[in-house]
């Protein structure tokens, strides 16, 4: 996209990643405008800048504005989208109200009950509009305190692509560019599901030692899922796999992680829910993972072992015992990839 200029920016959602990208982008000098379909929470942020709750001691930059009115949005340079996986379908179809040219998604998550993509979805509802997968390890908290982090935007065009790298990028903010968008937003999504089992081997009180082995395996499975499905394995050990796995994974303010924590402290998953602030993609898509492994015969025993300890079919410690003694195989062996 020859002669494509970033000025100003809408980001559709204003949960804690929106802002974090929002304030991110202000202190930069573009212009951003954000919009959220809870219209309280956009004025309390209007008055307030800042969210107590989601992200504690964050003053967010003049420069981002917040408007009611999704029209506001229309015919700006670039746009975000940061809402919850399970909200793309309404807030598609509202999408198609306004002028949309360049759209990132910064979710990680999938659309509708299946294995459905972001990416995919939005470029068949809104026609004409370039879409691009934000990813890789990055707790919005920490990106708003200016903690190094690096991230990963995948898209087909190059040229955009080196656009948008430049415009996010800041010396505590890097972006590296990614022509797999496939493989990056579906790192997105299984590096949740992933978490959750990182999180019930702390809950159970378990070592590094147990961690260390589950997380290797959990990258080889998300793996194996992945390259079947058109992705480039490369992608499932870098930022986008690997990297957000970790981070997942040992972060206290991952919420994904927190949900396996409390699961292995015997709490129901109806309970943990019903207690959290923020969503915890990964519950959702432990399911829709697990539907699509079978169904492509896939051998993904975490996924399968998170599923059946949040329906309460087995218990945490049940689960790492069964993992523990599965028949013994080779580390690597032909067509385990693919």
């Amino acid at each position: 996209m020859a002669g494509l200029q970033i000025r100003d920016v809408g980001v559709i959602g204003g949960g804690a990643w929106g802002l974090s990208l929002a304030n991110l982008l202000g202190e930069k000098g573009f212009r951003v405008l954000v919009w959220d379909r809870n219209s309280d929470r956009i004025r309390f942020l209007r008055e307030n800048r800042e969210d107590p709750q989601r992200l504690p001691g964050v003053k967010i930059n003049e420069r981002v504005e917040f408007t009611e009115n999704l029209l506001d949005l229309s015919n700006l340079d670039l746009h975000i989208l940061t809402v919850k996986s399970e909200a793309v379908e309404e807030v598609a179809e509202r999408l198609r109200e306004i002028k949309i040219r360049l759209l990132i998604s910064g979710i990680k998550g999938f659309v509708g009950r299946g294995l459905n993509l972001v990416s995919e979805y939005l470029e068949k509802k809104l026609e004409g509009v370039e879409v691009f997968v934000l990813g890789g390890p990055s707790i919005a908290l920490e990106v708003c305190n200016k903690v190094p982090t690096s991230v990963v935007i995948a898209g087909k065009n190059e040229e955009s692509l080196k656009k948008i790298q430049e415009a996010f990028s800041t010396n505590y903010f890097r972006v590296y560019r990614n022509l797999d968008v496939l493989g990056v937003e579906l790192g997105g999504a299984l590096k949740n599901v992933i978490a959750i089992s990182a999180g019930i081997c702390d809950g159970l009180g378990l070592g590094e030692n147990s961690k260390g082995a589950l997380l290797t395996r959990g990258v080889y499975e998300m793996a194996r899922f992945g390259v079947r499905l058109g992705a480039r394995m490369e992608t499932f050990f870098g930022l986008a796999g690997l990297g957000d796995v970790i981070t997942t994974s040992f972060s206290k303010n991952s919420r994904n992680r927190y949900v396996g924590e409390m699961l292995g402290k015997g709490k129901k998953i109806e309970e943990i829910l019903r207690g959290m602030v923020m969503v915890a993609e990964g519950v959702r898509t432990a399911y829709i993972v697990r539907d699509k492994a079978r169904e492509i015969k896939i051998d993904m025993p975490l996924t399968e072992m998170v599923c059946r300890v949040m329906d309460g079919e087995i218990s945490p410690r049940e689960a790492i015992n069964e993992l523990m003694t599965r028949e013994l195989k080779r580390e690597f062996y032909e067509g385990y990839i693919g």
